[in-house]
């Protein structure tokens, strides 16, 4: 992420760009994956999810008050115009150093690209097995409706699929498709793009699958 912000591709008019994030250790940080609480709007149980929202403060991350996510019908048909409610990040990988350099990366980012300074970060476990597959963006290909994202990949545990792609329109082919393998991040536009991840299935039918992620997102749409 330290390269994609000194990059000379990450103009005032950025779309799309996509780095290997070597400074993050990611054993480290798929830890806190282990444990996440299922997201309880999703229809499957596949999906485990915790969010938080933060902003930094004279040089140091700080952790705002518990709020509920808002998106409008508009961004997302399936579970739009109600408050969803998560449980928070936790308290030991919120202050991890490789959790604070993701986010100080981030906002620098959004220093550029946004009036916000706040970050939701949403931690994400898709799990898919023989009998019920994953799907990371039920919503289809959409926006999120905020400025900024950032698609960090934690870690992929025997699955298959969960490519990602960007979109200029809904009605046009994806300009960028690509499984994010663990390590690499995708920082797009939300303002220019469509954004969309197929379904994951698990390579070996005997064992269930995992696909790990954080996106952040600049405004956090959170209140």
């Amino acid at each position: 992420m330290q390269k994609v912000l000194n990059s000379k591709k990450l103009g005032y008019d950025l779309l799309f760009t996509l780095q290997k994030a070597n400074f993050i250790n990611l054993e480290e940080l798929q830890r806190f994956f282990q444990d996440l609480p299922v997201d309880p709007y999703i229809k499957g149980n596949y999906r485990r999810r915790r969010l938080s929202r933060f902003s930094i403060t004279d040089g140091k991350v700080v952790k705002l008050p518990h709020g509920r996510l808002f998106q409008s019908k508009e961004y997302n048909p399936v579970v739009g115009d109600i408050q969803r409610e998560f449980h928070e990040i936790d308290d030991a990988l919120v202050v991890h150093e490789d959790f604070t350099r993701l986010l100080f990366a981030f906002n620098d980012a959004c220093k550029l690209y946004s009036d916000s300074r706040e970050i939701g970060v949403h931690q994400i476990r898709t799990t898919c097995s023989a009998t019920n597959f994953g799907n990371p963006a039920p919503e289809g290909i959409h926006r999120d409706g905020t400025d900024l994202i950032a698609i960090f990949s934690i870690g992929r545990n025997n699955v298959q699929g969960g490519e990602t792609h960007l979109y200029r329109s809904k009605k046009e082919s994806p300009v960028f498709n690509k499984t994010l393998n663990p390590g690499e991040l995708l920082l797009l536009n939300d303002r220019e793009f469509f954004h969309y991840t197929t379904p994951v299935k698990p390579l070996n039918a005997e064992t269930d699958g995992t696909r790990d992620v954080f996106v952040l997102t600049c405004p956090s749409l959170l209140s």
